[in-house]
């Protein structure tokens, strides 16, 4: 209970590392700048070992099944995190990051289901390059890169997407069944490469 009760507040930690990095691409009009900014918040997460789900989700393929478990806590932590840090932000000077954050979930939630899925699978897949390639190489310039990249692309991260939610208060029925089917493609995503070195 205690070890769960500690991987909870490890991903309340990256929810809240999140923000930081969803608060400073928002906060550019230069968005290549902005989304290399952005990889703040996974640095810190990785240098201070906070729980990610999308940095995470790519081991189960070699864990045992009750590392189902630690992913869920994960992911509602990383959940608490990114709606606290968003609600932290609304309560400042800059809160007018939120109408930017608002537009940008409005177009996510226009898209089509498949889409949303397609698109969080390639970022599923730059997430387990990104860690993975820091875990084998502590070079950060490999976070750096993957995420740049996938933000640029538009690939669907859905940790990120719930700091957009709570930012720009954009929660409703069709956000959360969008959230779901990005967190799903993440998951296959994430899993692919290490799916791929069984065979």
């Amino acid at each position: 209970m205690r070890e769960n009760i500690k991987k909870f507040v490890l991903a309340i930690m990256s929810g809240i590392a999140i923000s930081f990095g969803g608060t400073i691409y928002l906060s550019l009009d230069n968005k290549i700048i902005g989304s290399l900014m952005f990889t703040i918040g996974l640095y810190i997460i990785v240098l201070n070992g906070f729980y990610l789900f999308t940095g995470k989700v790519g081991y189960l393929v070699n864990e045992k099944p009750k590392y189902l478990i630690t992913l869920l806590i994960t992911w509602l932590g990383n959940l608490v995190g990114t709606f606290v840090g968003a609600r932290a932000i609304l309560a400042t000077r800059i809160s007018g990051i939120s109408q930017i954050a608002a537009s940008m979930s409005e177009a996510k939630c226009q898209q089509s289901l498949a889409s949303a899925f397609v698109l969080a699978i390639f970022c599923g897949v730059l997430m387990f390059v990104a860690v993975d390639g820091y875990k084998q190489t502590g070079n950060p310039i490999i976070l750096f890169l993957c995420v740049s990249v996938f933000i640029l692309c538009g690939f669907e991260h859905c940790i990120a997407n719930m700091f957009y939610f709570s930012l720009g208060n954009a929660w409703s029925v069709t956000a959360a069944e969008y959230l779901l089917i990005m967190t799903l493609g993440n998951a296959v995503g994430g899993c692919l490469i290490p799916l791929t070195k069984r065979l």
